[in-house]
């Protein structure tokens, strides 16, 4: 599959990029840094220099027949306001243009999602997020606002709570399970299961939570 990454030089991303490639799949990426990437990955993959906040350059990563796209941009105190959001509207009017059939994104437990187990811990981390992570949490809302006005596109989120780095396991729950602020993933296995995700309909314009 032709698939086209954004946000491949954080943390998920580069797992996304790594296991992408050892999957057999043809990666193109999105990137403002390109001496961010991997340097023993980069003569394996399209790179395309540019900002996610410029629809010509979404388009330009899009263009060659992208099939897939895995959403794994950042946010932290720095970044603008609506990041993700804005990123996504880019992405999902060059969707539509060049007919790109799947994107699975990377939300977060502090987004609600129908079907969740409301407990303690699920409170406690909605609070967390508000107070403490208010620009990721306030965009994150607002991107799942928008994925949701758009189901003409085939999207998928997935919500870690606590992502780390650390070995894949390749064992975890993907679901509306009980979750806490004590719930983890590797980043190892979001990216996997993010990928697997391309190909897969079971959660289809859902919003899982996957952790250990």
């Amino acid at each position: 599959m032709k698939v086209t990454i954004f946000g491949a030089t954080g943390l998920l991303g580069r797992e996304c990029l790594s296991q992408c490639l050892e999957a057999g799949h043809e990666v193109t990426v999105l990137v403002r840094t390109p001496s961010k990437l991997p340097e023993g990955l980069r003569d394996r993959i399209t790179i395309i220099e540019g900002d996610g906040l410029d629809p010509e350059a979404v388009e330009k990563a899009l263009a060659d027949g992208a099939e897939g796209i895995l959403f794994a941009v950042g946010v932290d105190k720095h970044s603008p306001e609506d990041l993700c959001t804005d990123v996504t509207r880019n992405i999902l009017a060059s969707m539509r243009k060049h007919g790109t059939r799947r994107l699975v994104w990377c939300s977060g437990g502090n987004t609600d999602e129908h079907g969740d187990v409301v407990s303690f811990g699920s409170k406690f981390v909605g609070w967390f997020s508000r107070t403490f992570m208010a620009l990721r949490q306030r965009d994150k809302v607002h991107q799942t606002a928008l994925l949701r006005d758009s189901l003409d596109i085939e999207w998928i989120g997935i919500r870690p709570l606590q992502m780390h780095k650390g070995p894949r396991r390749g064992s975890y729950r993907v679901g509306f399970h009980r979750y806490s602020g004590l719930s983890k993933i590797t980043a190892a296995d979001c990216a996997e299961e993010m990928i697997r995700m391309l190909a897969d309909d079971t959660w289809l314009h859902r919003a899982p939570v996957i952790q250990y």
